[in-house]
């Protein structure tokens, strides 16, 4: 569990940094400050959670299927 929460956090870093890199460099608490106010695809604040969740998803699937192959 400890294991998975780890990765979950890591892609959650690097999401946000690859998308929003100059505002995480110029004014990071500013940007973190906005994030409840954000209109991301009509998914407000929780839009880093639920793109990282399902990036998650997709890492959990890959991982499942080279477990299979590895058989």
């Amino acid at each position: 569990m400890k294991k998975e929460l780890i990765i979950f956090i890591t892609i959650l870093v690097i999401l946000s940094l690859g998308m929003h890199f100059k505002e995480w460099m110029d004014h990071p608490l500013t940007h973190a400050m906005a994030l409840p106010s954000s209109g991301a695809y009509g998914i407000g604040a929780a839009h880093p959670f639920i793109f990282t969740l399902i990036v998650y998803l997709i890492f959990i699937a890959l991982r499942g299927i080279i477990k299979i192959f590895k058989k």
